[in-house]
């Protein structure tokens, strides 16, 4: 099964998480932070640290670390906070 990063279709095991699909197909981060655009990807694992948010089925701040792949899903990178033109 697969679900949609961006414009590539990620191969995903049943029970996997995004993060962890992300890993597997070489992505090392998906996200950049709010104030200086650095990159983030999975730090913690355990849906801790929030750095490995990405938007999900257009719902933005999603940990990658602990939620679930399936088969369909719409995966984007998120850029800050995830919300277009909210500069908290």
């Amino acid at each position: 099964m697969t679900f949609r990063f961006g414009d590539r279709e990620i191969a995903v095991e049943p029970g996997q998480s995004i993060g962890a699909a992300l890993l597997a197909a070489g992505y090392r981060s998906w996200r950049t932070t709010r104030h200086d655009g650095a990159p983030r990807g999975i730090f913690c694992g355990i849906g801790v640290c929030f750095d490995c948010l990405v938007t999900v089925n257009g719902r933005p701040n999603q940990r990658a670390c602990v939620t679930e792949a399936h088969p369909g899903d719409r995966v984007e990178p998120q850029e800050g906070t995830g919300h277009a033109g909210l500069a908290c």
